[in-house]
């Protein structure tokens, strides 16, 4: 990601504008659905228990590498809806630094609806993804 990229901030802006151009949750859901389709394969062998994210309740592999001070973020889901959310959270986080993602508390999920709109075990799921990403870029920023 180059410096002319999009802040946080305007990534989550057009997120909710996104969202809020669809008509309801049933056209939000398949957008993140699609969203989830678009990601980049993610790698057959690194689908094992080192790399198995912890704390949600469908099946999520997860990966990460610091590219200079950006982190890429790397994941996929055996769950199409979280494979998307997936998909939503590395638009906002992946090719950040770790300033940039320490600067954002994950109120967006809220901004966006969704916590009103997924069961409670995926709203955990996808709060712990987020609290995993801060605790990379908090140990980055320590290091």
């Amino acid at each position: 990601m180059t410096d002319k990229a999009p802040t946080i901030d305007a990534e989550v802006q057009a997120l909710q504008d996104e969202f809020a151009f669809l008509g309801d949750w049933t056209e939000r859901y398949q957008y993140i659905m699609d969203m989830g389709k678009q990601m980049p394969a993610f790698p057959a062998e690194k689908q094992d228990e080192a790399h198995k994210f912890h704390g949600c309740q469908s099946q999520v592999w997860f990966d990460h590498y610091w590219d200079g001070n950006r982190l890429e973020l790397v994941g996929t889901s055996d769950a199409m809806i979280v494979k998307g959310l997936i998909a939503l959270l590395f638009r906002v986080y992946s090719g950040r630094t770790a300033d940039e993602i320490l600067a954002t508390d994950g109120g967006f999920i809220d901004d966006l609806g969704l916590s009103g709109h997924l069961s409670a075990n995926r709203a955990t799921g996808l709060s712990n993804m987020i609290e995993k990403i801060r605790q990379l870029a908090a140990e980055r920023a320590a290091a």
